[in-house]
Protein backbone atom coordinates (compact mmCIF):
# COMPACT_ATOMS: atom_id res chain seq x y z
CA UNK A 1 0.00 0.00 0.00
CA UNK A 2 1.00 3.57 -0.62
CA UNK A 3 1.92 5.75 1.83
CA UNK A 4 -0.55 8.17 2.99
CA UNK A 5 0.45 11.80 1.47
CA UNK A 6 0.96 14.44 3.77
CA UNK A 7 -1.25 17.77 4.29
CA UNK A 8 -0.96 21.01 5.32
CA UNK A 9 -2.50 20.38 8.42
CA UNK A 10 0.17 17.82 9.18
CA UNK A 11 2.82 20.02 8.19
CA UNK A 12 1.39 22.61 10.61
CA UNK A 13 0.91 20.32 13.68
CA UNK A 14 4.47 19.19 13.39
CA UNK A 15 5.42 22.95 13.20
CA UNK A 16 3.14 23.82 16.06
CA UNK A 17 1.99 26.56 13.68
CA UNK A 18 -1.99 27.26 11.53
CA UNK A 19 -2.32 25.85 8.61
CA UNK A 20 -2.88 29.62 7.30
CA UNK A 21 0.81 30.31 8.40
CA UNK A 22 1.73 27.39 5.93
CA UNK A 23 -0.64 28.57 3.22
CA UNK A 24 1.39 32.16 3.69
CA UNK A 25 5.00 30.65 3.86
CA UNK A 26 4.38 28.61 0.15
CA UNK A 27 2.48 31.30 -1.53
CA UNK A 28 4.15 34.43 -0.40
CA UNK A 29 0.96 35.61 -0.07
CA UNK A 30 1.79 37.41 3.50
CA UNK A 31 5.05 37.58 5.03
CA UNK A 32 6.10 35.53 7.70
CA UNK A 33 8.84 35.85 10.05
CA UNK A 34 12.28 34.01 9.67
CA UNK A 35 11.79 31.83 12.80
CA UNK A 36 8.31 30.17 11.44
CA UNK A 37 9.27 30.54 8.25
CA UNK A 38 12.73 27.62 8.69
CA UNK A 39 10.12 25.62 11.16
CA UNK A 40 7.92 25.31 8.15
CA UNK A 41 9.83 24.57 5.61
CA UNK A 42 11.95 22.13 8.10
CA UNK A 43 8.27 20.38 8.95
CA UNK A 44 7.22 19.89 5.66
CA UNK A 45 11.05 18.87 4.32
CA UNK A 46 10.43 15.82 7.41
CA UNK A 47 7.00 14.93 5.85
CA UNK A 48 7.73 15.43 2.10
CA UNK A 49 5.24 17.80 2.06
CA UNK A 50 4.50 19.15 -1.79
CA UNK A 51 1.95 22.43 -2.52
CA UNK A 52 -0.97 20.79 -4.55
CA UNK A 53 -0.87 23.94 -7.35
CA UNK A 54 -4.01 22.37 -8.95
CA UNK A 55 -5.88 22.59 -5.87
CA UNK A 56 -4.45 25.75 -4.84
CA UNK A 57 -5.56 27.02 -8.20
CA UNK A 58 -9.43 25.66 -8.09
CA UNK A 59 -9.98 26.92 -4.57
CA UNK A 60 -8.74 30.63 -5.36
CA UNK A 61 -9.79 30.86 -9.17
CA UNK A 62 -6.35 32.42 -9.70
CA UNK A 63 -3.10 30.78 -11.25
CA UNK A 64 0.51 31.78 -10.31
CA UNK A 65 1.82 29.57 -13.00
CA UNK A 66 3.40 30.54 -16.85
CA UNK A 67 4.15 28.42 -19.93
CA UNK A 68 7.20 28.37 -21.60
CA UNK A 69 7.41 26.73 -24.69
CA UNK A 70 11.29 26.60 -26.84
CA UNK A 71 12.07 24.31 -29.91
CA UNK A 72 14.85 22.83 -28.27
CA UNK A 73 16.49 22.64 -24.87
CA UNK A 74 19.72 21.27 -25.86
CA UNK A 75 20.52 25.11 -27.61
CA UNK A 76 22.36 27.09 -25.21
CA UNK A 77 20.51 30.04 -25.97
CA UNK A 78 17.48 28.91 -25.44
CA UNK A 79 18.16 27.24 -22.11
CA UNK A 80 19.65 30.39 -21.39
CA UNK A 81 16.65 32.55 -22.42
CA UNK A 82 14.47 30.11 -19.96
CA UNK A 83 16.99 30.49 -17.03
CA UNK A 84 16.47 34.04 -17.05
CA UNK A 85 12.89 33.75 -17.51
CA UNK A 86 12.13 31.73 -14.61
CA UNK A 87 14.15 34.11 -12.11
CA UNK A 88 12.37 37.06 -13.09
CA UNK A 89 8.49 34.93 -12.97
CA UNK A 90 9.92 33.89 -9.31
CA UNK A 91 10.42 37.40 -8.44
CA UNK A 92 6.81 38.34 -8.94
CA UNK A 93 5.50 35.11 -7.53
CA UNK A 94 5.24 32.70 -10.59
CA UNK A 95 6.21 29.50 -11.12
CA UNK A 96 6.98 28.47 -15.05
CA UNK A 97 6.30 25.44 -16.89
CA UNK A 98 8.74 24.66 -19.75
CA UNK A 99 8.78 22.38 -22.58
CA UNK A 100 10.46 21.42 -25.86
CA UNK A 101 8.95 21.10 -29.32
CA UNK A 102 12.40 19.36 -30.56
CA UNK A 103 11.94 21.40 -33.98
CA UNK A 104 9.05 18.95 -34.87
CA UNK A 105 6.04 20.89 -35.96
CA UNK A 106 3.25 18.17 -34.56
CA UNK A 107 4.85 18.11 -31.27
CA UNK A 108 4.80 21.46 -31.20
CA UNK A 109 1.07 21.10 -30.83
CA UNK A 110 0.70 18.75 -28.49
CA UNK A 111 3.05 20.62 -26.29
CA UNK A 112 1.25 23.77 -26.67
CA UNK A 113 -2.04 21.44 -25.54
CA UNK A 114 -0.12 20.09 -22.64
CA UNK A 115 0.84 23.62 -21.54
CA UNK A 116 -2.64 25.18 -21.68
CA UNK A 117 -3.77 22.57 -19.66
CA UNK A 118 -2.34 23.98 -16.85
CA UNK A 119 -5.03 27.01 -17.80
CA UNK A 120 -1.86 29.39 -17.64
CA UNK A 121 -1.99 32.69 -16.68
CA UNK A 122 -0.43 33.41 -19.80
CA UNK A 123 2.37 31.97 -22.51
CA UNK A 124 5.86 32.80 -23.69
CA UNK A 125 6.72 30.67 -26.73
CA UNK A 126 9.12 30.31 -29.39
CA UNK A 127 7.78 28.95 -32.86
CA UNK A 128 9.66 26.05 -34.80
CA UNK A 129 9.81 27.97 -38.04
CA UNK A 130 7.89 31.11 -39.68
CA UNK A 131 4.81 29.36 -39.41
CA UNK A 132 2.90 30.17 -36.14
CA UNK A 133 1.18 27.51 -34.43
CA UNK A 134 -2.93 28.18 -35.66
CA UNK A 135 -3.44 26.89 -31.95
CA UNK A 136 -1.46 30.32 -30.42
CA UNK A 137 -4.02 32.25 -32.57
CA UNK A 138 -6.98 30.35 -31.36
CA UNK A 139 -6.31 30.73 -27.83
CA UNK A 140 -4.88 34.86 -27.56
CA UNK A 141 -8.33 36.46 -27.21
CA UNK A 142 -8.65 34.16 -23.83
CA UNK A 143 -4.87 34.35 -22.89
CA UNK A 144 -1.59 36.37 -22.26
CA UNK A 145 0.50 35.20 -25.49
CA UNK A 146 3.83 36.81 -26.21
CA UNK A 147 5.99 35.27 -29.25
CA UNK A 148 9.78 35.53 -29.23
CA UNK A 149 13.39 34.85 -31.67
CA UNK A 150 11.42 32.90 -34.73
CA UNK A 151 9.12 35.73 -35.80
CA UNK A 152 8.86 36.29 -39.11
CA UNK A 153 7.46 40.34 -39.10
CA UNK A 154 4.29 41.17 -37.28
CA UNK A 155 2.58 39.58 -35.41
CA UNK A 156 -1.48 40.44 -35.44
CA UNK A 157 -2.58 38.64 -32.37
CA UNK A 158 0.46 38.86 -30.05
CA UNK A 159 3.82 40.92 -28.56
CA UNK A 160 6.66 39.94 -30.55
CA UNK A 161 10.49 40.21 -29.38
CA UNK A 162 13.59 39.69 -31.05
CA UNK A 163 16.81 41.19 -32.42
CA UNK A 164 17.55 42.73 -35.69
CA UNK A 165 19.05 39.97 -37.46
CA UNK A 166 19.53 42.03 -40.63
CA UNK A 167 21.90 44.05 -38.06
CA UNK A 168 23.65 41.64 -36.65
CA UNK A 169 24.99 39.62 -40.01
CA UNK A 170 25.75 43.05 -41.68
CA UNK A 171 27.52 44.11 -38.33
CA UNK A 172 29.63 40.39 -38.27
CA UNK A 173 30.06 41.02 -42.54
CA UNK A 174 31.01 44.58 -41.81
CA UNK A 175 33.99 43.54 -39.21
CA UNK A 176 35.52 40.72 -42.07
CA UNK A 177 35.64 42.81 -44.61
CA UNK A 178 37.16 45.87 -42.70
CA UNK A 179 40.07 43.05 -41.82
CA UNK A 180 40.41 42.47 -45.61
CA UNK A 181 38.19 39.59 -46.21
CA UNK A 182 36.03 38.90 -49.30
CA UNK A 183 35.39 35.07 -49.73
CA UNK A 184 33.32 34.09 -46.76
CA UNK A 185 31.70 31.18 -45.69
CA UNK A 186 28.01 31.65 -43.84
CA UNK A 187 27.39 28.33 -41.71
CA UNK A 188 23.74 28.65 -41.30
CA UNK A 189 20.94 26.39 -39.75
CA UNK A 190 17.89 26.73 -41.33
CA UNK A 191 17.25 28.80 -44.15
CA UNK A 192 13.29 27.76 -43.62
CA UNK A 193 13.74 30.09 -40.27
CA UNK A 194 13.35 33.92 -40.62
CA UNK A 195 15.82 35.30 -38.17
CA UNK A 196 18.47 32.72 -40.26
CA UNK A 197 17.30 34.37 -43.32
CA UNK A 198 17.50 37.72 -42.28
CA UNK A 199 21.31 37.16 -40.99
CA UNK A 200 22.31 36.09 -44.36
CA UNK A 201 20.80 39.36 -46.05
CA UNK A 202 22.42 41.34 -43.32
CA UNK A 203 26.01 39.56 -44.51
CA UNK A 204 25.01 40.07 -48.28
CA UNK A 205 23.96 43.54 -47.83
CA UNK A 206 27.53 44.27 -47.07
CA UNK A 207 29.44 41.94 -49.25
CA UNK A 208 27.46 43.08 -52.32
CA UNK A 209 28.28 46.16 -51.75
CA UNK A 210 31.91 45.89 -51.63
CA UNK A 211 32.57 42.99 -53.80
CA UNK A 212 29.35 42.74 -55.86
CA UNK A 213 28.97 39.05 -54.53
CA UNK A 214 27.44 37.38 -51.87
CA UNK A 215 28.65 34.57 -49.44
CA UNK A 216 28.32 31.18 -50.39
CA UNK A 217 25.94 29.48 -47.50
CA UNK A 218 25.69 26.07 -46.14
CA UNK A 219 23.35 24.39 -44.00
CA UNK A 220 24.41 22.77 -41.22
CA UNK A 221 20.77 22.08 -39.32
CA UNK A 222 20.93 22.30 -35.64
CA UNK A 223 22.45 18.93 -34.31
CA UNK A 224 26.36 19.87 -33.78
CA UNK A 225 27.42 16.49 -34.71
CA UNK A 226 25.20 16.17 -38.05
CA UNK A 227 26.38 19.99 -38.73
CA UNK A 228 30.23 19.11 -38.24
CA UNK A 229 29.85 16.57 -40.64
CA UNK A 230 28.12 17.87 -42.74
CA UNK A 231 30.65 21.30 -42.88
CA UNK A 232 33.33 18.75 -42.99
CA UNK A 233 32.15 16.85 -46.05
CA UNK A 234 31.91 20.87 -47.69
CA UNK A 235 35.40 21.44 -46.58
CA UNK A 236 36.87 18.77 -48.79
CA UNK A 237 34.53 19.45 -51.90
CA UNK A 238 35.46 23.20 -52.29
CA UNK A 239 37.76 26.03 -52.10
CA UNK A 240 38.82 27.06 -48.75
CA UNK A 241 37.39 30.27 -47.76
CA UNK A 242 39.44 33.11 -45.97
CA UNK A 243 36.76 33.63 -43.30
CA UNK A 244 33.68 32.10 -41.86
CA UNK A 245 30.69 33.53 -40.21
CA UNK A 246 28.37 31.39 -38.21
CA UNK A 247 24.69 32.19 -37.22
CA UNK A 248 23.57 30.18 -33.97
CA UNK A 249 26.07 28.92 -31.52
CA UNK A 250 25.14 25.39 -32.51
CA UNK A 251 26.66 25.94 -36.34
CA UNK A 252 29.56 27.82 -34.17
CA UNK A 253 30.01 24.50 -32.60
CA UNK A 254 30.03 22.22 -35.31
CA UNK A 255 32.32 24.23 -37.60
CA UNK A 256 35.05 24.48 -34.56
CA UNK A 257 34.39 20.61 -34.86
CA UNK A 258 34.44 20.34 -38.31
CA UNK A 259 38.35 22.30 -38.81
CA UNK A 260 39.73 20.35 -35.81
CA UNK A 261 38.97 17.12 -37.77
CA UNK A 262 40.95 18.53 -40.65
CA UNK A 263 43.76 20.17 -38.43
CA UNK A 264 42.89 23.89 -39.82
CA UNK A 265 44.03 26.80 -37.12
CA UNK A 266 42.12 29.37 -36.14
CA UNK A 267 42.77 32.08 -37.59
CA UNK A 268 46.32 31.17 -39.41
CA UNK A 269 44.74 28.89 -42.13
CA UNK A 270 41.14 30.91 -41.75
CA UNK A 271 39.18 33.37 -39.58
CA UNK A 272 35.47 31.97 -37.90
CA UNK A 273 33.24 34.73 -36.01
CA UNK A 274 30.34 32.92 -33.85
CA UNK A 275 26.80 33.42 -32.49
CA UNK A 276 25.74 33.76 -29.20
CA UNK A 277 28.36 34.80 -27.57
CA UNK A 278 29.04 32.24 -24.21
CA UNK A 279 31.83 31.51 -21.82
CA UNK A 280 33.42 28.55 -23.70
CA UNK A 281 34.07 30.95 -26.67
CA UNK A 282 36.31 32.76 -24.70
CA UNK A 283 37.75 30.03 -22.54
CA UNK A 284 39.88 28.61 -25.40
CA UNK A 285 43.47 29.44 -27.11
CA UNK A 286 42.04 30.91 -29.54
CA UNK A 287 39.01 33.08 -28.36
CA UNK A 288 36.38 33.81 -30.72
CA UNK A 289 35.15 36.94 -31.73
CA UNK A 290 30.90 36.43 -31.33
CA UNK A 291 28.02 38.22 -32.04
CA UNK A 292 26.38 38.90 -28.28
CA UNK A 293 22.37 38.81 -27.95
CA UNK A 294 21.01 40.27 -25.47
CA UNK A 295 19.92 37.56 -23.58
CA UNK A 296 18.96 39.35 -20.60
CA UNK A 297 17.55 41.89 -22.20
CA UNK A 298 15.14 39.63 -24.42
CA UNK A 299 14.02 38.04 -21.20
CA UNK A 300 13.26 40.70 -19.25
CA UNK A 301 11.30 42.60 -21.92
CA UNK A 302 9.54 39.01 -22.73
CA UNK A 303 8.15 38.82 -19.08
CA UNK A 304 7.85 42.46 -19.07
CA UNK A 305 5.10 42.44 -21.91
CA UNK A 306 3.64 39.15 -20.50
CA UNK A 307 2.73 40.80 -16.97
CA UNK A 308 1.12 43.51 -19.01
CA UNK A 309 -0.89 41.70 -20.82
CA UNK A 310 -1.90 39.36 -17.98
CA UNK A 311 -2.70 42.64 -16.39
CA UNK A 312 -4.73 43.92 -18.71
CA UNK A 313 -3.21 45.72 -21.30
CA UNK A 314 -5.15 45.56 -24.48
CA UNK A 315 -3.01 47.86 -26.98
CA UNK A 316 -2.47 46.46 -30.03
CA UNK A 317 0.54 43.77 -30.69
CA UNK A 318 4.00 45.31 -30.51
CA UNK A 319 7.20 43.71 -32.29
CA UNK A 320 10.50 44.60 -30.57
CA UNK A 321 13.90 44.52 -31.97
CA UNK A 322 16.41 44.31 -30.11
CA UNK A 323 19.89 44.98 -30.94
CA UNK A 324 23.51 42.68 -31.11
CA UNK A 325 27.01 43.37 -30.20
CA UNK A 326 30.04 42.17 -31.57
CA UNK A 327 32.70 40.82 -29.59
CA UNK A 328 36.11 41.20 -31.01
CA UNK A 329 38.65 38.49 -30.05
CA UNK A 330 41.31 36.77 -31.92
CA UNK A 331 40.00 34.64 -34.55
CA UNK A 332 39.90 36.66 -37.47
CA UNK A 333 42.93 37.47 -39.54
CA UNK A 334 44.11 40.75 -40.37
CA UNK A 335 44.35 40.53 -44.34
CA UNK A 336 43.74 43.95 -44.60
CA UNK A 337 47.89 44.86 -45.43
CA UNK A 338 48.13 41.73 -47.07
CA UNK A 339 48.92 42.77 -50.77
CA UNK A 340 48.95 39.04 -51.81
CA UNK A 341 45.74 38.01 -50.48
CA UNK A 342 44.41 35.07 -52.29
CA UNK A 343 42.16 35.72 -55.37
CA UNK A 344 38.60 35.00 -55.23
CA UNK A 345 37.11 33.23 -58.52
CA UNK A 346 34.02 34.44 -59.82
CA UNK A 347 30.66 32.74 -58.68
CA UNK A 348 26.98 33.13 -59.27
CA UNK A 349 25.25 33.75 -56.28
CA UNK A 350 22.61 31.38 -54.77
CA UNK A 351 19.97 33.86 -53.57
CA UNK A 352 18.14 33.17 -50.30
CA UNK A 353 15.23 31.09 -50.37
CA UNK A 354 12.42 33.91 -50.29
CA UNK A 355 13.92 36.98 -52.08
Amino acid sequence: MAPKRSTIKDVAKRAGVSTATVSNVFSGSKPVNAELRERVEGAARALSYHVDRAASQLRSGQTKVVGVLVPDLDDVFFTSLVSRLEVRAQEDGYDVIVASSRDNPELERSRLRALLGWRPSGLIAVPNNDEIPQILADEAHRLPIVLADRVAGISTFADAVTIDNHEAGAMAASHLVALGHRDVVIAASHLSFAPIRERVRGADSVLFGEFGEGARVVELGSNSDRGADIFADWLDRNARPTAILALTNVTTLAVLSALAARRIDLPEQISLIGFDDYAWMSARKTALTAVRQPVDAMAGMLWDRLKARIGGDDSPPRRIELNTSLQVRDSVRDLSMTANARPVLPRKHAPVPGE
